[in-house]
């Protein structure tokens, strides 16, 4: 219900069509401008890896402000108060600013790869890259999902459309205009969405805020809170949203294809200028939208049907005139389409340089024909995956805490095979499998944490705390400056969270992935006599589509 008796608004069925039609119609229109009628498969995956800033910069930004984050970050405001979104969007965009280090040397060691598991295939072998390639298959179809989800959620509240209906018609207009292009579509509609979003953010936030009471608001509305709500340095919203989300999205960073995918796109020479953009953009339209769900939780409201997916629709529908609310949707739809489309790239350029390229073609006898239609095929099958998983509407910052821990387990191991020549395939995948292992029942409660068990738990997070502390560290300044900083921050955080730490199920999760996965990596790595030579890498990853020589000359002079 909205507060004191309000009314939600909603758009006539006609108008939210013609919204759809003109917001899918328009981009797919733009992207028969970039057609080609003979396709190029390494184009469809990385666009030739020569994009300019502004694209590059808006679609990094795009595609990490989807319409997920934005309903978490306002489900964590709601949640935990004036803080939650704070946690929720400064961490995930300082996450942003720590790619560049770390994507500077990815480019150096594979200036012409598709995708970071096509890279592990070079360094490690075949199981190193199956898994990873498999992490973000699981982890892009459950961001197509949490997307669909976000936008059935949206044109039910705001519409007299079914939930249903609406994930349907999110899903046929994302892969309308993606499908045929692939990559290449993908950032040049990235450009005009996040343009859209941006001034969305600019006009509605501040529209609700003055709707809903302004000031007042939070001077009327503070009974509605608790004590831990009430508090900016609220450690029940650091341990239970963003410590976990600090873990997580680091994980993200490093093992999410839609992000590598625009790491090997952009001009090697612009990657720093394109994360720091991007994180200056997401931090600030996340932290903006999040706020909708702390005015929800100062004005007592409570989510229709008790789903906190709800709650960006439901402020919007409750403050909103006819007008605004159409230019709501087009954001909430451009954001999440954004990321549906780049999670279908991403899907697409696994497939066809991961299963088809590297593992069922013969060695260097890949059909950029056949991989193209391997591609489109992908696109088609995991948009119908996505609906229906969809179908379950589950909690979307549940969804997105989850994959990120899962990618915790590959983050140590991923980043030591490219700067430490002594690891081996079995380490890899060793720690991959080890900490998966221990992940699993630690997120879940499987095993009591009472006794011997939960004080393990703890052991092995503040050994993550250390980790996590140490690597973002290392990009910036080194080795020595990394391993000073675990050290110390694991010995600080020890007396705080010995005995404590187990009985935060996420963040223990997250941290034990990652120490399981460093320590086991670490140990076999450190007696093996293995002493890889990366510049041999970016002679056995690079085009798949034959080249002209005169052409590869002239791009590498513009590089």
């Amino acid at each position: 219900m909205a507060p004191n008796g309000v009314e939600l608004q909603q758009l006539s069925g006609w108008l939210v069509i013609a919204v759809l039609v003109l917001f899918y119609g328009g981009t797919f229109i733009m992207t028969l401008g970039i057609g080609k009628k003979k396709e190029n498969a390494d184009g469809y995956m990385t666009a030739g890896n020569k994009i300019g800033f502004g694209i590059s910069a808006a679609s990094m930004t795009a595609t990490w402000i989807w319409a997920s984050s934005m309903y978490a970050s306002a489900t964590s405001g709601y949640t935990y108060g004036i803080s939650g979104p704070i946690h929720y969007g400064l961490w995930g965009a300082l996450m942003i600013l720590f790619i560049y280090p770390f994507g500077k040397r990815i480019r150096k060691v594979a200036p012409r790869a598709h995708t970071l598991a096509e890279v592990m295939y070079a360094r490690h072998g075949r199981a190193s890259q199956l898994m990873l390639a498999g992490s973000n298959v699981v982890g892009s179809l459950i961001s197509v999902t949490s997307n669909f989800i976000a936008g059935g959620a949206l044109i039910a509240m705001l519409s007299p459309f079914s939930f249903q209906q609406g994930i349907l018609a999110v899903a046929a207009g994302t892969l309308l205009y993606a499908l045929w292009s692939g990559f290449r579509a993908s950032v040049m509609t990235d450009f005009a969405q996040v343009l859209a979003m941006l001034g969305a953010v600019v006009i509605i936030i501040p529209v609700v805020f003055f709707a809903a009471g302004g000031p007042d608001m939070f001077v009327q509305g503070a009974p509605n809170l608790t004590a831990q709500q009430g508090n900016f340095f609220s450690s029940d919203a650091f341990m239970n949203q963003g410590a976990p989300y600090i873990a997580a999205v680091l994980a993200y960073a490093i093992g999410n294809q839609t992000i590598a995918q625009r790491l090997f796109a952009v001009r090697e020479d612009l990657i720093k200028k394109t994360f720091v953009t991007a994180t200056v953009g997401y931090g600030a339209t996340i932290i903006g939208i999040g706020m909708l769900g702390v005015m929800a939780l100062y004005l007592g409201i409570s989510p229709t049907g008790g789903d906190l997916n709800n709650l960006i629709p439901q402020m919007a529908a409750t403050y909103l005139g006819p007008v605004l609310l159409c230019l709501f949707l087009i954001m909430v739809i451009g954001a999440l389409s954004s990321t549906a489309d780049a999670d279908l790239c991403a899907l697409s350029s696994i497939m066809m340089a991961d299963i088809y390229g590297q593992n069922v073609a013969k060695r260097g006898k890949a059909s950029p024909k056949t991989m193209l239609l391997v591609g489109r095929i992908t696109m088609v099958v995991a948009t119908g995956a996505g609906l229906y998983f969809a179908s379950g509407q589950m909690n979307i910052l549940d969804l997105l805490v989850f994959v990120g821990a899962l990618w915790g387990c590959l983050v140590f191991p991923v980043i030591a095979s490219f700067y430490w020549s002594k690891v081996t395939n079995s380490a890899f995948v060793a720690a991959v499998i080890t900490a998966l292992a221990v992940f699993i029942p630690v997120r879940f409660s499987w095993i009591g944490v009472d006794g011997l068990w939960g004080l393990a738990v703890d052991v092995m997070s503040i050994v993550g705390i250390g980790v996590v502390i140490g690597l973002m560290c290392f990009g910036f300044f080194g080795g020595r400056v990394a391993r000073i900083a675990g050290i110390v921050s694991a010995v600080v955080a020890a007396p705080f969270a010995f005995g404590h730490l187990h009985d935060y199920a996420v963040l223990s999760g997250s941290l034990v992935a990652y120490a399981v996965s460093t320590v086991v990596c670490y140990a076999l790595s450190a007696r093996s006599r293995m002493d890889f030579d990366f510049s041999t890498i970016k002679d056995t990853v690079g085009d798949f589509d034959p080249v002209d020589p005169a052409v590869a000359d002239s791009a590498a002079t513009q590089r």
